[in-house]
């Protein structure tokens, strides 16, 4: 089968593999159909962050349908699609103990402990697939990982209803927060360097755009969520946003933030981290219905498994104007 795997730092391939292992008894097997690129891959693409194995086949952001379950497999059927959490864990330490998956004490992700979706087939561990619902494109299932992402930041922050909340980066983790904050009744404000992209946010969101240069005065959201990473970028928000408010962090980026906590006292503003998805997949699973309508304004016209490496090195140059990549892994 034709697979993308990692090799290591900047050594991406696409390569004719042998077909996945049959499933053990709570492991499945999924004929996969679209997957999304992500900025964690484009991450430890560049810089060989979380790279644990090699090689391994890329990508967690993935759909598909089950072609094989293993015996101890009651949850969902052969011919069911799917989509799939991404997160490895190891659920028995302190924190899945706790429910807190996303900050397991031996997290790790599929496309890196374990060979991901950028791929015509997988295995993968039972638990990591939720039967998708019905009359959704399988497209828009591709999505339903990082929409838990968006979800996750907005349950974290907490905003008052109504609420405007300002997006810093509007690359597909920011415009998804952005999405999910207007389908909830909150008004929208958004920043990003790439006008294309912030004008698209904010074209579907019906929000307005700021300029991280200019004073805010009164006009300053009090909420913000930093989908850039950037420690420039988040040092700026502590300073312009209205006191009483929250940042909350999403994006993986470089550097260390040089902050006075003084501001944070003075402004009663919180920094949140946000890592992942706690519960929310199943939430998206079941909101997807109600958002697929807007999602093709997020995606690309979708490319092959073939495409991929040279669709890393226009992400990593900025020469993309969609939000998200989306991959046909049965085309070709």
């Amino acid at each position: 089968m034709k697979a993308v795997r990692l090799f290591g730092v900047k050594d991406l391939r696409v390569e004719d593999i042998g077909p996945p292992a049959p499933p053990l008894e709570n492991e499945v097997t999924l004929d996969v159909t679209y997957a999304g690129i992500c900025g964690s891959d484009l991450h430890n693409f560049s810089t060989g962050e979380w790279i644990t194995r090699a090689p391994s086949v890329a990508g967690h952001e993935f759909t598909g349908v089950i072609s094989s379950i293993g015996a101890k497999v009651s949850h969902v059927c052969v011919g069911d699609r799917v989509i799939v959490d991404s997160r490895h864990i190891c659920g028995h330490c302190r924190n899945c103990r706790d429910d807190l998956g996303q900050v397991c004490e031996n997290l790790g992700f599929i496309g890196e402990i374990i060979d991901g979706g950028f791929a015509q087939a997988v295995t993968l561990p039972a638990r990591n697939v939720i039967k998708a619902p019905a009359n959704v494109a399988d497209r828009h299932l591709a999505l339903a990982e990082p929409l838990a992402v968006a979800l996750h930041v907005l349950n974290k922050l907490n905003i008052p209803e109504g609420t405007e909340i300002l997006i810093a980066g509007c690359g597909p983790i920011g415009g998804l927060v952005a999405l999910l904050a207007a389908q909830d009744g909150h008004k929208v404000a958004v920043i990003d360097r790439n006008e294309p992209r912030a004008n698209t946010v904010a074209e579907m969101t019906g929000g307005r755009i700021l300029d991280l240069s200019q004073d805010w005065g009164c006009q300053a959201p009090r909420y913000a969520v930093d989908a850039t990473g950037s420690p420039h970028v988040i040092g700026q928000l502590i300073e312009k946003l209205a006191a009483g408010g929250a940042v909350g962090l999403v994006g993986i980026g470089h550097g260390t933030l040089d902050l006075n906590p003084v501001t944070l006292v003075e402004k009663e503003i919180s920094l949140v981290g946000c890592h992942a998805y706690g519960g929310e997949l199943q939430t998206i699973a079941d909101l997807l219905p109600s958002l697929s309508p807007h999602l093709d304004q997020v995606i690309s016209e979708p490319i092959s498994l073939d495409a991929i490496p040279d669709a890393y090195l226009r992400h990593l140059a900025g020469d993309v104007t969609s939000l998200k990549t989306i991959i046909n892994c049965q085309e070709g």
